[in-house]
């Protein structure tokens, strides 16, 4: 596997606020470079105030933004904006046009999810399905992992239990070794759940809800805890 963060992979997020703003930090704080397109000059102008973060204002489904943020020279492309229609374009343009490598689009409607993977999209996360998925766990909680596929199985939800001796007990979410395609959605702790950030700590304890591609999803349940 490369070394992506030594390489300084430039990540490209378009649209969104706070969804943005938190995964920005934690990429940056990976060594990511980040350029943010944002179309409400409000929060380019919050955003801006993150250190080594590029801000675009203007719309990234339109193709000169695209080129004016250098999209021909970005590894991966995320659209994080609330319509799925935008987010489809997004990551069309950033594949077929600026050839971009990897393509994430969020979607809110889990029926488009399939339509997403045949269009070219290289991954798909249906918010809906990750919520419904964590409702239903629930009850089924416990030091084995479960795992939920979301969408055509590409990209699944799994639930990690967190023991004492576990590699990720007592990290924070920013010093944990993961593989590139997976990240921390939720940590669940008793009766609270929470949305972790870069400096969210990990305790003996915790349960992890884990967003990961399925072939990673293995190496991944490893580092975080050793079995």
């Amino acid at each position: 596997m490369k070394n992506i963060i030594a390489e300084k992979k430039l990540i490209l997020l378009a649209g969104g606020f706070h969804k943005v703003k938190s995964l920005a930090l934690s990429l940056i704080r990976k060594g990511y470079r980040v350029i943010v397109i944002n179309k409400n000059y409000a929060d380019c102008h919050s955003l801006a105030q993150i250190q080594a973060l590029e801000v675009i204002y203007g719309d990234a489904s339109k193709p000169f933004v695209l080129e004016e943020a250098g999209a021909d020279r970005v590894d991966i492309a995320i659209a994080l904006t609330q319509n799925d229609e935008d987010n489809l374009v997004i990551c069309e343009l950033c594949k077929k046009k600026f050839l971009v490598e990897k393509t994430v689009a969020l979607v809110s409607d889990p029926k488009k999810t399939e339509f997403f993977y045949k269009m070219g999209i290289d991954s798909v996360v249906c918010a809906i399905n990750v919520v419904a998925g964590i409702i239903e766990q629930q009850a089924f909680m416990d030091e084995m992992a479960t795992r939920i596929p979301l969408g055509s199985g590409k990209v699944g939800i799994t639930e990690v239990y967190i023991s004492q001796a576990a590699p990720a007990a007592k990290k924070k979410i920013w010093e944990l070794d993961l593989p590139r395609d997976t990240i921390i959605g939720c940590i669940l702790r008793g009766e609270e759940s929470m949305i972790p950030r870069g400096d969210s700590r990990i305790f003996p304890g915790d349960t992890l809800v884990m967003i990961s591609l399925t072939d990673q999803e293995k190496e991944a349940i490893h580092r975080l805890t050793g079995k």
